[in-house]
């Protein structure tokens, strides 16, 4: 093997598909468990279920509508379209 490689001339693989990015993110236990039971249903991993769902809303361009209570300060739930 060669102690030194010149890839300056190479090109990405075109058939690789897009990485996914790796993110830490706070879910309500029962929108976890919707997807499980959907993922047990489809047999789809829940996690590329809530990815498919989330892709969906931004090929629509979805947006949340978000109330504020003004009691608590907290977001409602949002409202599906």
């Amino acid at each position: 093997m060669r102690d030194e490689y010149d890839f300056s001339g190479g090109i990405k693989n075109p058939y690789v598909r897009q990485q996914k990015t790796t993110v830490t993110i706070r879910l309500d236990t029962a929108t976890v468990d919707y997807f499980k039971k959907l993922s047990d249903e489809t047999s789809m991993p829940y996690q590329t279920l809530i990815n498919a769902y989330l892709a969906d809303c931004v090929a629509h361009k979805r947006r949340p509508s978000i109330t504020w209570s003004e009691e608590s300060g907290a977001a409602a739930q949002p409202a599906h379209a």
